[in-house]
This record gives structure tokens, sequence and C-alpha cells, in this order.
């Protein structure tokens, strides 16, 4: 059996294109116990997702974790779920069409974009395997996680690395590490909370910016995530003018018994409840689509916490998905890391006629196609 996967046919003379490849974290194929347990195993086998020591760990995921919470998962992925499907794939597959459209506007030349997953469908193999069939010779790496976690950003890159190790004819490859303090993303983040206060009766007394966690220990270690969500927060509170007491930042999602970035929002939800406030709103900054976590997570249990506590009204602000200056942003982000890779003066004609000629050099130094 050959290592390298068979690469798809290529003619002389056929239009090079370049690819921008979005990556997200990724979904199951439904909201059942079934499709939950292959997704679950790939997602928390990943070394970059769970540190522990293989041997304990596997025995952990394997006889306990994938036993019982396929079904508990897919409970909570139920009371999320659309008619059109899993809401980050949806969001996602609309952002990626979307986002080729707005470039069109700025770019000529060929290039084409595809959306892959870490885990689950579209894979990565599928997006990278779809941009070569279309001639895609360099390829943009544009990870939806706006704050770099070696969690979720690395390991969409260690995604893409593993497709290239089963390449023979390997595309450049740029990748975007992160842009959690860009000032289209800042702004797309400030105009999408203060269309919520304008609909919804003006500020809270507290908005909530709340990011996923992950172990302290990436902190202590050298990963970057927790400075960059501060700094997101306190941009974000600039650009909206709030003082130190009108917000503040917290980190969701803690799994397992080891210390996470603190202050966990759970802790944080039931102490603004114990302590009769008026009304809070809750954002998520790192989210470039709602899911799981941001519907159901912070948008129900964060209200129950909050509220079975003795707060008052409790608000969660949708995530950028499909907004205009969410997309504008996208697109000012994509256009700066594909400087030189792309042409907004690119004559078809012209790149017509050197095709042609490519062709012919070719076949005059014997080249069959």
């Amino acid at each position: 059996m050959a290592y390298f996967n068979p690469e798809p046919p290529l003619q002389h003379g056929d239009q090079l294109k370049v690819g921008i490849l979005l990556a997200n974290l990724g979904t199951p194929d439904a909201p059942t116990a079934k499709a939950l347990r292959p997704y679950l195993q790939q997602f928390l086998m990943d070394r970059r997702v769970v540190e522990i020591p293989r041997f304990i760990w596997c025995w952990i995921l394997h006889c306990i974790i994938l036993v019982i919470r396929p079904k508990k998962s897919a409970e909570k992925y139920a009371q999320v779920w659309t008619k059109e499907g899993s809401p980050l794939l949806v969001h996602a597959q609309k952002q990626t069409k979307l986002l080729e459209g707005f470039l069109a506007q700025h770019i000529q030349s060929p290039f084409a974009v595809a959306l892959g997953m870490s885990y689950g469908n579209p894979s990565m193999k599928q997006a990278i395997e779809d941009l070569k069939a279309q001639h895609c010779n360099k390829i943009l790496v544009f990870p939806l996680y706006p704050q770099y976690a070696a969690s979720s950003t690395a390991a969409a890159f260690d995604s893409v690395w593993r497709v290239l190790l089963k390449m023979r004819n390997v595309p450049a490859i740029r990748t975007i590490k992160h842009y959690h303090d860009h000032p289209a993303y800042i702004k797309a983040l400030a105009a999408n909370v203060r269309e919520h206060w304008r609909l919804n009766g003006g500020k809270p007394n507290k908005l909530v910016m709340s990011f996923h966690g992950v172990p302290k220990f990436h902190l202590l270690k050298g990963d970057a995530y927790h400075c960059e969500c501060h700094k997101t927060g306190r941009l974000l509170a600039e650009a909206l003018e709030l003082t130190k007491d009108e917000y503040l930042v917290a980190f969701q999602s803690r799994f397992g018994k080891q210390e996470w970035l603190k202050p966990y929002l759970a802790t944080t939800l039931e102490a603004l409840g114990k302590a009769n406030t008026k009304r809070i709103d809750v954002i998520c900054p790192g989210f470039s689509s709602d899911c799981l976590e941001t519907l159901e997570e912070i948008a129900m249990e964060g209200q129950h916490i909050f509220q079975s506590n003795g707060g008052g009204d409790y608000h969660y602000i949708p995530a950028l998905n499909e907004s205009e200056l969410w997309m504008q942003a996208l697109t000012q982000i994509a256009l700066e890391n594909l400087h030189g890779w792309v042409s907004a003066t690119w004559d078809n004609a012209d790149a017509k006629s050197t095709a042609e000629l490519t062709k012919l050099r070719a076949q005059s130094l014997g080249a069959k196609q």
C-alpha cells in the first residue's frame, strides 16, 4: 500500500488558485449517542486537548467517559439542534460562502474557500483535498479562533499537518495565529453588543465576557490564551466606554478536577445572583459561531444558575455568526494575510494566454498533457 495519497489530476496549463481554509473545532453528525461517541473519542484523544498520560487517559476515556458522556451530550445537543443541522456547522458553512463573496469584491485572481473541522465533518482532510482538486497550490489556514490556544488553534494546525504528511505535492502554507486585538474584530464585537442593547433597553448592570476555559497549567507553561482573552475584554470594554465596574471576564466549560483559568463562569454567575444583580448580559467573544456551548451552557444553564441564586434579567448576546461587520473583519484579516498571493488587477485573458504557452512549452519538451 502506498504511503502517500494520490494527487488530483493536473495538466500543464491548468490555472492555479489560492485556497483559504477556514478551520473550526467540529461537531457530531447528529444529536445522538451513536454519533457523539466517535466524535468525542476523536476530540478527547487529541494530546492538545487532554495532556494526561496516555496509559491513564485511555482507560478513563474508554471505560468511563465514552460509556457515560455520549448519551448526556446527545441530550444537550438535541436542545439546540436545528432543522438545518448543528448550529456551529450551519453558521460556519454560511460564513464560508459569505467570505467567498466578500473576498470576490477585492480579489480578481482565482481563489477558493473551504471549511475544515479539526474533529468530525467536514474533516480537514476533505477540505484540503477539495482545495487541491481545484488546483490550489497555496493555502491560507484561517482558524476561526480569535484568541490563540494550543488546545484550539494549534490543534487545528496539527490536523492540517497530519494531512500534509500524507501528501506528495505539498502546497505552500500560511497560517493565521490570532486576531484577538484586531481593530475590525473588536469593532464587530462592539457593534454586536450595542445592537443588543438597542433592542433590549440599554446597558445591563454588568456585562460578563465569558471565554472557553483551559487548565491553569497551560498558562504556567507558556500558552498565551489567558492574556489574549483579557486583552480582548479590555479592548471591547474600551470600545463600549465601560468602566471597570461595568464588566468582567470569566471562563466557562471547566472539565475534571484540576484547576482551570479563573474566575469560573458558574461561580461568577452564582455570586452575581446572590448579590441580587438586576440584569446581566453575557457575551462569548471567543466564539465566531453559536454552538452547543453558547446556546445550551451559556444561554440556558447560565440563566438557571444566575436566576436560581436571586438574579434578575439574564440576556445572552448571540455570537457574531454572519453579521456584516464580522464578515468584513474576516475579509480584512484574510486579505492582510494573503498579501502577495492574490491580485486585484489580475487579467483573465492574459492568464489564459500564459497558461496556453506553458502547455505548449511542456508539450514541446515531451509532456503528454
